[in-house]
């Protein structure tokens, strides 16, 4: 017999992609009369609110909240509540969902007894250019995003310390709580990170296949890694456990020994010499996972090192910011 899955769909301004993601939820094999989808909307003022309603009409499945809130987190934990479903499966806007999703889910909760479940990311953009294909390689390459597995794959299921959105048993947070609202960016990650200290077990189901839209202009790069550092770092401020891994600090260690090895070489220039092998080193990898893409970027390639640096430089200029925010708080809204 099929388990009530709630899939909770948080929304701000998504006109854009709302309707593929959407669509493609609604097209799961699933029992049709086992699944609600909770778009969980974050006072939109684009015609995110419009294309739901519209799907709404069609197809009751389909229910909107209200998230005066804004924030991610405040729509998970309001999405918990409202729901009906014994398995809770958080999904974003921006991806578009096999058909196969929701079965294989529940599949891989039951098969492995695990508290949470995900698949893999294959990034996209809306359009191909040439900017979008060096991000998007820059995000997909185990040098850019170090093991975050979900996006860089994996051959088999394996035990992992966080997945793209999760399906869950709702019975999950019962136990551990909810989602911090304190964190506007990183509240999954750190949710994945309480729950499986205290024992829960996530899995990476790899033959799960969700296509994840990102956003390819260079600014939007910039400021996203930018935030994702800030959002890294800010965790601690909020958490008395390690609130994410080891993986999110190295873009911040990598920024400091620059920042620092530009300032001993103004007072100390043979301090250089201690600097360069790092630096050789750094090039030397980012040059290797380059081309190990040129299959897929051919002459691309040879750019993609800049984006490498591009990413850890501005995700650990992020990240010193969090630091900051520890100990100097930046007011709220100023990082989003």
């Amino acid at each position: 017999m099929s388990q009530m899955i709630s899939i909770l769909l948080p929304t701000h301004n998504e006109e854009l992609f709302i309707e593929k993601s959407l669509n493609s939820l609604l097209k799961n094999d699933y029992d049709k009369n086992m699944f609600e989808i909770l778009v969980i909307d974050g006072m939109s003022t684009d015609k995110t609110l419009e294309i739901t309603n519209r799907k709404h009409i069609n197809d009751s499945r389909i229910k909107i909240i209200s998230n005066d809130k804004i924030i991610f987190p405040a729509a998970i934990n309001l999405g918990i509540k409202h729901a009906k479903g014994d398995i809770i499966v958080i999904v974003g806007a921006h991806a578009k969902y096999p058909k196969n999703y929701l079965t294989e889910c529940v599949n891989g909760l039951n098969k492995y007894k695990a508290d949470n479940v995900g698949g893999i990311l294959e990034t996209r953009s809306l359009k191909t250019t040439t900017l979008s294909k060096l991000i998007i390689a820059s995000l997909s390459s185990s040098f850019g995003v170090g093991n975050s597995t979900f996006r860089v794959g994996s051959a088999e299921a394996i035990e992992v310390d966080t997945v793209f959105g999760g399906c869950y048993r709702k019975e999950v947070f019962d136990k551990y709580g909810n989602f911090n609202e304190n964190l506007i960016s990183s509240s999954d990650m750190e949710f994945n990170k309480r729950i499986t200290k205290a024992g829960a077990k996530i899995i990476l189901l790899p033959w799960i296949k969700v296509i994840y839209y990102t956003r390819t202009k260079f600014i939007n790069f910039i400021k996203n890694n930018i935030r994702n550092g800030f959002w890294a770092i800010t965790p601690f401020k909020y958490t008395n456990h390690m609130p994410i891994s080891i993986r999110h600090l190295i873009p911040l260690l990598f920024f400091l020994f620059l920042i620092l090895s530009s300032i001993s070489f103004v007072f100390i220039p043979w301090s250089l010499w201690f600097s360069i092998p790092i630096l050789l080193l750094y090039f030397i990898l980012a040059n290797y996972f380059a081309i190990k893409k040129f299959k897929e970027l051919r002459y691309l390639s040879f750019f993609l090192p800049l984006f490498f640096f591009l990413l850890h430089f501005t995700y650990g200029l992020g990240s010193l910011f969090g630091l900051f925010n520890i100990f100097i708080p930046i007011k709220k809204g100023e990082i989003k």
